[in-house]
Parts: C-alpha cells; structure tokens; sequence
C-alpha cells in the first residue's frame, strides 16, 4: 500500500531510472517480516525461507506462514533437524508440496555442505535444492546486495510497460533480462531488487496501474501510448484438462484412516486420506477399486473440485464406518478425529474432511 503521508524526495535533474525508483522506494517501501530495515543487511535465512513461500502464493497469505516458521525454526540448523513431516505438516495449505520438500532438503545441504550459512555467490546458490534462477538472484541481491536482476512476475510487468516489449513474455524473458541487467545501480542492489518488486506489487498492477505514483511514468513507453493494460503480452492459455478422481473417509468410532502420501508426486509424504491416483482421471467404473477395504460407502452428493497447477480435479468424496481392524499397510493409520486440523493436511484433503463434516473449513 502507498504511504500519502510519506514525504517525497524531489527528483534530481537527470537523475538515472535506478536513483529515481530508490528515491521513490525510500519513501514507499512496503513493511514486510522478512525485510530488514533501512540501512540494514537482510538475513540470508528470512530472505531464503520467504522466497521460497512466495512461489506461486500471495504476501497475505506468506506472512502468517513466515512468521510461525521463524518461530519453530529460527535458524536454518533448526529446520534442518526437524522431521520431514513436521515441516510438511506446518507447511500445509500453501500448496505446491515440493517446495516444503526442497525447503527441508535445502536446509540440510546448508547446514551440512555451508556451515548454515548460506552462499552469497549467485551460482551457488543455485546448487541448492529448490532455488531456480529467480530465488538465487533474489537471495544474492538482497541478502548480499549482489549485482544480479531478480525478476518475478512482477519485474516482468513492469519492464515489458516501461519498454513496450511486444514480444510475449515466456519468449522475451532474454530481453527483460537484458533490460533489468542494465538497469541496476552501482550499489544498494538489493534495494533495487525490491523496490521493483514493490513497484509491481503496488503501482504498476495487472489492472488499473497507478500511473500517476509511478517514479518511471514519463519514461515509460506503454504509460506513453496509454497502452499500460496491453502489457505484458500473454499467449492464448490452454484450457486445463479435467480429471476425476475419490476419496475415501473411513471412521472407526472417533478415529479416522489417514494414509502417508509416496514420498514423490502430488502431496509428496504428506498425510491424506486414501484416494484414487491424481495422475490420471479416473472413471467411477474404477473409484471403489482403490478403497482402503471393502465397507458400505456411501458417495456424498457433491464432489469436491480443487484446481492444480497442471489440472482441474472434481473428486467424489466416500464415507464409511467400520468397527473391525481391517489390516492396512505400514503407510496406514488411525488418526483422532478431533486432531484432524494438526495433521496438516493438504487443502483438497480438508475440503473432503469439510464435505464429510469432520470439521468446519
């Protein structure tokens, strides 16, 4: 959010794009847990760790996650020793599980191969499990003040604005490189590195951008034209393939069936009711194929539709009672209904508990 109340600096004469957009930045920085305060060197443990939320999830939703993270493990030795499935469970409902799985893989090289520092070298960093491209040059420049270009989504609007780059993104990628690269100031580059992010997040949004806070309008080709919202150029998307699928909710008086997910694939280790394959859709001629054993199950009206990355699922949500010990394998057991909302499920999991009234969501 803008600060009205924050007093601007006034520009210099000539004053380059990166002076221009830190003066603007000093002004109207956003006030987030994981940023170290002006003039202070951010630590590579926060920056990492909120990187690495932020992937494909909302500052909103990051900053609860972020901060309960910080307090189990604050240093990246204690992530490191704590189990697999604690770090999954915590981790639950921001999604997309291989990060938790890297994150907990990521911490151990640090604290094994780094000491638990973590490098400041932008190749090495990206030797580490779970960092791409974007998360090195984010951590190196921000935690290091490296001269690298750290573009998101965000550095992505708003450079194809300020350049008018016609080129769909996924294909203009080199040049918005090229074009950021050149860019960066001689120091302060993770300030810089920020106030782009900010810049996006704030003032040059996907709908109605804020042209007239903008530090870069009068340099920028789109805001020019009053071609903003023309920009970034996206290609046609694919319609997601729609899959079906079921889920199986056995109870046995006040406990429930919970099953440990393969260690690889959706939900990778996490707990889960025992389901039908998400890989493929499945036909309700083959659902009561993968039930735990055989029982009355009873469908529930209403399927459960959660979208993925790569697929729409609606998945039929079966309930069941037993009260014999039907032998299950060793990934198995009986959990308590009313620990069900510790047991970090994954979201489409705790739709199903919702639908199944196993509790409120």
């Amino acid at each position: 959010m803008i600060k009205p109340q924050a007093k601007r600096r006034k520009r210099p004469e000539g004053a380059a794009p990166a002076e221009t957009l830190l003066i603007w930045y000093d002004a109207h920085r956003r006030d987030l847990p994981w940023r170290a305060p002006p003039g202070r060197r951010a630590d590579p443990y926060a920056v990492w760790l909120s990187e690495i939320m932020l992937q494909q999830t909302t500052v909103a939703t990051v900053k609860g996650y972020f901060e309960k993270f910080l307090v189990r493990w604050p240093t990246v030795e204690a992530l490191a020793e704590a189990p697999l499935e604690d770090v999954l469970a915590a981790w639950a409902g921001l999604g997309y599980y291989a990060r938790a799985r890297n994150l907990h893989a990521c911490a151990g090289k640090v604290a094994r191969d780094h000491g638990g520092r973590f490098p400041a070298r932008e190749a090495a960093l990206l030797d580490l499990p779970g960092v791409g491209p974007y998360t090195a040059a984010a951590i190196a420049a921000i935690a290091f003040d490296a001269p690298c270009a750290a573009i998101d989504g965000n550095v992505e609007r708003v450079m194809t604005r300020l350049y008018a780059i016609e080129t769909p993104v996924r294909q203009a990628k080199p040049l918005i490189r090229e074009k950021t690269q050149a860019l960066l100031p001689a120091a302060r580059a993770g300030d810089f590195a920020q106030a782009l992010m900010d810049l996006g997040a704030t003032v040059c949004t996907p709908r109605g951008p804020l042209c007239g806070l903008c530090p870069w309008a009068q340099n920028c080709a789109a805001c020019r034209a009053g071609a903003q919202e023309d920009y970034p150029v996206k290609e046609k998307k694919a319609e997601k393939p729609k899959r079906r699928g079921a889920i199986f909710i056995l109870r046995r008086g006040e406990e429930t069936l919970l099953a440990r997910r393969p260690p690889k694939g959706l939900f990778g280790g996490m707990s889960a009711f025992p389901a039908t394959p998400f890989s493929r859709d499945v036909g309700p001629d083959e659902w009561l194929d993968f039930a735990p054993c055989p029982a009355e199950w009873r469908a529930l009206a209403e399927p459960v539709a959660h979208v993925f990355t790569h697929f729409a699922l609606r998945a039929t949500v079966f309930v069941a009672r037993t009260e014999a010990a039907p032998r299950f394998g060793a990934d198995c057991r009986w959990a308590a209904q009313r620990n069900l909302d510790k047991e970090g499920l994954p979201t489409l999991m705790r739709k199903a508990a919702a639908a199944a009234g196993l509790f409120d969501d």
